[in-house]
């Protein structure tokens, strides 16, 4: 059988969430080699040309002295200035490109997380033991082998280029010095490509991977899937307290529905539920207000005060007060029960307006003991 804590399950995506607020993600540096490789690569064939040129034309004027040069020497400082400005320009155009794409790199590997986790102080690495179980986990093995191999094939590569190339290279040397230089710059351009080949192919086989091992890492067991559940779903006990407030605090708001009921139902000292209903705008009767306790000795005495019939049906209050929903139509099994209230109430104001004789006491209506929460509450006491 398996185990609660072995973990196998995919992690939430609360877990997940987590995690990138802790600042974790799948990275590839393989993706970053790439991309930092790739861009210095592209800035080194599109401004080389334009800074060699610029070099050459200001590297012939710095050669060139004349007598007031040479009575000025402090014309050098401002001579080397300018060669400095030009050099600082174009490293940092080259750094805030290869930034630039190790940065987006990043992001297409494991998306944009922002957070301040990962560099703040966390002592618990400094345990040896973890650090040894790390250092041979499944991912640093896999790590370990890949570069291995990707040293392998780099070295084979570099190898092959440079063995069929040496005579070709070395041959330059019989060529005028422009013409070497093009050719030079041929030969490592074709190396270069060579080389981003072999890191893009590695690049292709490690950000799955990279994103395999991440997943793997945040695998859940069933122990903690079911301590998250209970976490963002509550406890149900909580919950249930929580449901009894709201319903308490609804039920007394409810008091001041209570003059426009027709009748209160009560029992007579522990619930009290106000009905009314309205042939043109109701399907059904509704409850418009309902407590218990001081709640339904509120509803009672508002109730008096505005003239409105209070009854006594112990058992039709109960099964109200459990099923039915403010301001929505009763169940559907308490239609009879509340047809026949409704009826002696009816004839009980047509006798108080003298179109009538005054109704004998209310005969108990008949509700399904189901729906009674005493009569189950007795039924399973008496199961157990």
């Amino acid at each position: 059988m398996e185990s609660s804590q072995e973990k196998s399950l995919p992690a939430s995506e609360r877990k997940l969430q987590k995690a990138r607020e802790d600042g974790q993600g799948a990275r590839s540096r393989d993706l970053s080699h790439l991309a930092i490789l790739g861009a210095g690569a592209a800035c080194m064939l599109l401004l080389t040309p334009q800074l060699m040129d610029h070099l050459q034309k200001a590297m012939s004027q710095q050669l060139a002295f004349d007598s007031a040069t040479v009575m000025a020497p402090g014309t050098m400082l401002q001579r080397l200035q300018s060669m400095v400005v030009v050099g600082a320009a174009a490293s940092v155009a080259f750094a805030l490109l290869t930034s630039a794409a190790a940065l987006l790199s990043a992001i297409g590997a494991g998306g944009w997380i922002l957070s301040t986790k990962p560099i703040a102080p966390q002592f618990n690495r400094l345990n040896p033991i973890s650090g040894l179980a790390n250092l041979f986990s499944k991912q640093q093995m896999a790590n370990v082998a890949k570069m291995v191999l990707m040293s392998a094939i780099l070295t084979w590569v570099a190898w092959r280029f440079i063995g069929n190339s040496i005579e070709a290279v070395a041959m330059l040397v019989l060529q005028p010095s422009p013409l070497a230089l093009r050719q030079v710059a041929d030969w490592l351009t074709s190396g270069m490509s060579l080389l981003l080949l072999v890191v893009f192919l590695a690049a292709l086989v490690d950000v799955p991977l990279q994103a395999f091992f991440f997943k793997d890492r945040l695998k859940m067991s069933h122990e903690e899937v079911k301590q998250e559940h209970k976490e963002s779903d509550g406890n149900p006990h909580t919950k249930g307290r929580i449901r009894q407030k709201q319903r308490e605090i609804a039920d007394r708001a409810s008091v001041a529905a209570v003059p426009k009921a027709d009748f209160v139902v009560m029992n007579p000292t522990h619930y009290a539920v106000a009905l009314k209903y309205d042939d043109k705008t109701m399907s059904a009767p509704q409850v418009i207000s309902r407590g218990t306790d001081l709640i339904a000795m509120k509803i009672r005495d508002v109730a008096r005060e505005h003239n409105v019939p209070v009854l006594q049906s112990p058992m039709l209050a109960r099964a109200l007060y459990a099923h039915a929903e403010l301001d929505q139509a009763i169940p559907a099994t308490l239609y009879t029960a509340v047809a026949q209230v409704l009826a002696y109430v009816y004839r009980l104001k047509a006798a108080l307006r003298g179109e009538g004789r005054m109704p004998d006491s209310l005969v108990e209506p008949y509700v399904p003991p189901e729906l009674d929460p005493l009569n189950r509450t007795s039924v399973q006491g008496a199961a157990v």
